[in-house]
């Protein structure tokens, strides 16, 4: 029993990578696929090195975030893409599905309020307005 290393189970992403608008399109069918609510991309390149775009939807409620979270990441492994990571799937108020390039966040409408992540990640995008 020399060998002292943990079994490590595939969590990365093919390289190369699939390139980030092919794997933003298969996020984007399966969440359309699944019906999901209220969907918003993001492009963050420039703010994060965390990631290029945020996928943010709802759905109806924690069965269908869940669902859609595992639709997600099918389509993902469609593209040899394993997930870096998924969580939240156990409560499934808010599941986030990290795929490297693009980060999922399926979640209920009155979770996605509170934490309003579009505001978060869009402040500053908009010119200023001009108010006299």
């Amino acid at each position: 029993m020399a060998n002292n290393q943990a079994h490590v189970i595939k969590t990365q992403l093919p390289n190369p990578p699939p390139p980030v608008d092919v794997l933003l399109k298969h996020v984007r069918t399966a969440v359309e696929n699944l019906k999901a609510n209220d969907i918003v991309e993001i492009d963050v390149r420039g703010k994060t090195s965390v990631c290029d775009y945020l996928v943010i939807a709802s759905g109806t409620s924690t069965r269908h975030v869940k669902s859609i979270a595992d639709e997600v990441v099918r389509e993902a492994k469609k593209l040899d893409c394993q997930p870096l990571g998924v969580e939240g799937e156990r409560e499934a108020e808010w599941v986030l599905v990290d795929l490297g390039d693009v980060v999922a966040h399926v979640m209920l409408p009155r979770v996605r309020e509170f934490y309003a992540l579009e505001r978060l990640w869009t402040v500053g995008d908009e010119p200023p307005s001009e108010s006299a």
